[in-house]
């Protein structure tokens, strides 16, 4: 029973951490949109607009009250799903939202593939070879991938591989012969058109997806690489490490079944807040490749000051991070017995 009540209260403490989290990452993200220099009745009615016109839209908007006042009418929105109207395309924000929300997920996902499968095994194979050339390598692939800014390594990418060589696709995620061909079921363009049996559609979502999604892999495998880096030499150096070996186990079995066991929770959190960093970080690359996701709504938005929808898209990106911190929580658990 003490256990019990122990477990009951653990959840009612997360519980309770998560309202005070998210009550927080509310506040910030109105007192932030209020102080932004855009001015959303300017964007919404126009340049030319009267002055009459401007204090009715003022008003309406409920700009007039006082800014605490106007948090709380916020907070009812939100807690109702009303996140506002978009200025630019005159539809629920949240309804823009989940529109183009696929599109970076489905980036962000090949994304995080390609660099787990990339950067978990070189930084294995770094901390085994510490201070040899394969570590020389590695680290210097891993620094160039954390240094180089994304927007020119994408518009680099783009002439060579699309303009020059003829590899890949090259913006948009399609071609534009088969726009429209397939209807949007779940958003994500190449789970559509395996549905609807377009496989000419789905070969050319897969060719312009290749290019943006093996940058933005080859950015989070540079992190990931260097983090598993670390953590294998923090336990390569440990004694049990030493004592597997005298007992007659291989290397191999020793550094995976017995080292990298132990940093397997550290690196779900290091690929769970990557992954999330791809989804509120593919602003660049969409910008750079046409891609119609989340991070351009965004930009355009941000553009032409359209705070409805910049703030929602903040609030999510910060729910999206608290989501992640969970979900890797949860994995640690089922990773390590002890954190039960």
């Amino acid at each position: 029973m003490p256990f019990h009540s122990l477990r009951i209260g653990r959840a009612a403490g997360q519980a309770g951490s998560i309202a005070v989290t998210l009550l927080g990452l509310l506040m910030l993200t109105f007192f932030i949109g209020r102080m932004m220099p855009a001015d959303p009745v300017r964007a919404m009615v126009g340049e030319d607009a009267t002055r009459e016109t401007y204090e009715q839209v003022y008003r309406a908007l409920g700009l007039d009250r006082p800014l605490w006042e106007q948090f709380f009418y916020y907070l009812g929105d939100v807690a109702t799903g009303n996140f506002g109207t978009s200025i630019r395309t005159g539809q629920p924000v949240i309804k823009d939202i989940l529109h183009v929300m696929p599109a970076t997920i489905e980036l962000a996902t090949f994304a995080i593939l390609i660099g787990a499968l990339l950067g978990i095994p070189m930084g294995v194979l770094a901390a085994v070879n510490k201070e040899r050339w394969p570590d020389h390598v590695i680290r210097v692939l891993s620094l160039m991938g954390h240094s180089m800014p994304i927007f020119w390594t994408g518009m680099i990418a783009l002439i060579v591989f699309y303009a020059h060589l003829g590899l890949v696709g090259g913006s948009g995620r399609m071609d534009q012969f088969y726009i429209g061909l397939v209807d949007e079921r779940t958003g994500f363009l190449l789970i559509d058109s395996l549905m609807a049996g377009e496989m000419d559609v789905f070969w050319s979502a897969l060719n312009h997806l290749i290019l943006p999604a093996s940058l933005l892999g080859y950015s989070s495998a540079a992190y990931i690489t260097r983090m598993t880096r670390s953590f294998m030499l923090d336990q390569l150096g440990q004694e049990y490490v030493t004592t597997a070996r005298v007992k007659g186990l291989s290397r191999a079995q020793t550094i995976w079944l017995h080292a990298f066991g132990n940093i397997r929770v550290q690196l779900v959190t290091i690929v769970a807040l990557a992954y999330g960093s791809l989804l509120e970080g593919a602003v660049l690359i969409e910008t750079v490749f046409a891609w119609p996701g989340f991070g351009q709504y965004l930009t355009s938005n941000l553009i032409i000051g359209d705070m409805n929808a910049v703030m929602t898209c903040v609030l999510i990106v910060g729910v999206i991070f608290i989501g992640l911190n969970l979900f890797s929580d949860l994995l640690y658990r089922f990773f390590d017995p002890r954190t039960r």
